[in-house]
């Protein structure tokens, strides 16, 4: 006996929720229009954020290239297993461009090519300018190749938003009166004021929230890839997305694939919603903090047997209130690579336990946040050079390392 994943109930809502938005091929046209650099830099420019792009351009100018690190170090890449730079905590305009104003004034530093953040899609984020700048300076600018953004399932929206979605969907959404026209999710279990510690609890039908706030940060700013963390979110992002091929995910390590065999509930999961060309909307899956490089190795070998052509990304260095004390998988790292396997290195932390390396600088407000964008931006700026520094030893021992275009010779 086979158990559909999803309902009839669960397939209409979902579709309904995509014709409230005009459709699949309405929301891919709509997101691709706004990831042109142009129209983004009118618009920021529109909304007070022309001067930070104009800085942002030129700062970069003086980014180190990778072409100069080879050359200088007499390197080649003699070994299989390419290596992914990837740095998480850009939290909106004003820590990441305090970051890139830092890297220009140090020198020598070459910049990761995929770049996360964990910032509640909140109307201000989506709507002020905040998250097209960031987007305009990561992926315009700095030319990085993903930068991954984030729906915390409990941030407070208005109640409009929640109201639009029911009328859209048939369906109802538990939530509270935050006063002031905002309602919330109502979160039943522990953990922070914006989503059981990234958003894990996805309760009753609560996956069409999500996937309403992707949406629409997707069609206003041009994002294409969300971090997902709930088993439902995955399920329904995999069906939702079917059809708008420039809209992807990650699956947080806060999932829990700690091993294999939950690696293969995840591809099973794929296989059941894969797109016309066989394709997934699961562009990245994050190994979760207890798996050994031999359960990595296993998992690399498994998705690659699937034919599905997805990224695993593993910790390296974690805050100190994710995790255990002093962790450390740079070791592991070499193991996966000198066995020939990709790997995706994340940094989450560089080790140091600095002010705001923590879950906080996550679950910030807004305006405490932009206040606070100089010590995120110092913590972003070390997690750069830790990523940078493993990243260099790792092409020293013959392996691939990938970073941002601006980091490359024109």
């Amino acid at each position: 006996m086979h158990f559909k994943l999803l309902s009839n109930r669960d397939l209409k809502a979902m579709d309904a929720l995509l014709d409230s938005y005009e459709g699949a091929k309405e929301i891919s046209k709509q997101i691709e229009s706004m990831r042109d650099y142009e129209t983004r830099k009118r618009t920021a420019s529109e909304k007070g954020y022309g001067e930070m792009l104009e800085k942002a351009e030129e700062y970069v100018n003086s980014f180190a290239k990778v072409e100069d690190f080879i050359e200088e170090n007499g390197i080649n890449f003699t070994k299989k297993g390419i290596c992914t730079t990837q740095v998480s905590g850009f939290q909106g305009a004003m820590p990441t461009f305090d970051c890139i104003k830092r890297i220009a004034e140090s020198g020598g530093l070459l910049f990761p090519t995929e770049m996360i953040s964990v910032v509640g899609l909140t109307e201000y984020y989506i709507y002020s300018g905040d998250l097209l700048t960031t987007l305009a300076m990561a992926e315009n600018i700095l030319g990085a190749s993903k930068f991954c953004s984030t729906n915390l399932l409990g941030t407070p929206l208005p109640e409009e938003r929640f109201a639009r979605g029911e009328k859209a969907t048939g369906e109802k959404f538990e939530r509270t009166d935050l006063g002031n026209g905002l309602s919330q999710i109502i979160l039943k279990n522990m953990g922070t004021a914006f989503g059981n510690f990234g958003g894990i609890e996805v309760g009753n039908n609560n996956h069409l929230v999500y996937l309403d706030g992707v949406t629409r940060a997707a069609i206003t700013t041009g994002a294409n890839f969300f971090l997902n963390p709930s088993w439902s979110t995955i399920v329904a992002a995999c069906y939702y997305a079917r059809e708008i091929p420039n809209l992807t995910f990650k699956i947080s390590m806060l999932l829990s694939t700690q091993n294999a065999i939950q690696f293969r509930m995840l591809l099973n999961i794929f296989k059941e919603y894969l797109r016309d060309d066989s394709t997934t909307p699961i562009y990245e899956i994050n190994i979760g903090n207890a798996a050994t490089p031999e359960t990595f190795i296993q998992c690399s070998e498994e998705v690659e047997a699937s034919g599905l052509n997805i990224s695993i990304a593993a910790h390296i260095r974690i805050n100190p209130d994710l995790g255990m004390a002093n962790f450390n998988w740079t070791d592991s790292a070499f193991k996966v690579l000198d066995a020939g396997r990709n790997l995706t290195i994340k940094y989450e932390s560089d080790g140091e336990s600095r002010p705001y390396d923590t879950m906080e600088a996550y679950f910030l407000p807004d305006e405490e946040r932009n206040e606070k964008a100089d010590l995120i931006g110092n913590v972003i700026y070390h997690k750069c050079i830790r990523c940078d520094k493993d990243a260099k030893e790792i092409m020293k021992r013959g392996h691939k390392a990938l970073y941002a275009k601006i980091a490359y010779r024109k």
